[in-house]
């Protein structure tokens, strides 16, 4: 196996980002490799503040992705602040995108070596209809993905287990 140098953990901003980034970065720690943390402002998101004020409500779309970046990135500064990572070894990417083409395109840029993410984003509904990204990135993925798994969520699998 080559050497791992670069690790992408893409954050939702959900309850589990910070066990995702917390993992990484022991990993990260362990391996003496650097850190890509990307968050992406889905452009559905956009695009439906795009319409609200198309229809007359006052929506301050021309500013909409500005204050999403600006609070993405004051979380992830928290989180990488909380840790004891080294902040000068994270690159912090923002984008605006499809999440599972950013997150693609950024691990193919940044020749990232290793993905950690979760295995579920904000909510579980978006599984029902669509597809996670999760599930996505498995399968389009150059790169080797770790699934993330948190305390709670591990137990609840392993009591499906039939031993």
């Amino acid at each position: 196996m080559d050497e791992i140098r670069k690790i992408l953990v893409p954050i939702a901003l959900s309850e589990h980002s910070k066990g995702i980034f917390n993992y990484a970065a022991k990993l990260a720690t362990s391996l003496n490799a650097e850190l890509i943390v990307a968050t992406i402002i889905n452009s559905r998101d956009v695009e439906a503040v795009g319409s609200v004020v198309s229809m007359g409500y006052k929506v301050d779309g021309e500013h909409y992705v500005e204050d999403v970046k600006k609070e993405r990135q004051g979380i992830l500064e928290s989180l990488i602040n909380a840790s004891s990572f080294p902040a000068e070894k994270v690159l912090v990417i923002i984008k605006v995108g499809n999440p599972i083409d950013e997150l693609l395109k950024i691990a193919v840029k940044e020749n990232a070596d290793m993905i950690i993410m979760g295995p579920r984003g904000r909510t579980d509904f978006e599984h029902l209809l669509v597809g996670s990204v999760a599930e996505k990135m498995f399968r389009r993925s150059p790169v080797t993905i770790v699934s993330y798994r948190d305390e709670k969520h591990a137990e609840r699998l392993k009591k499906r287990i039939n031993i």
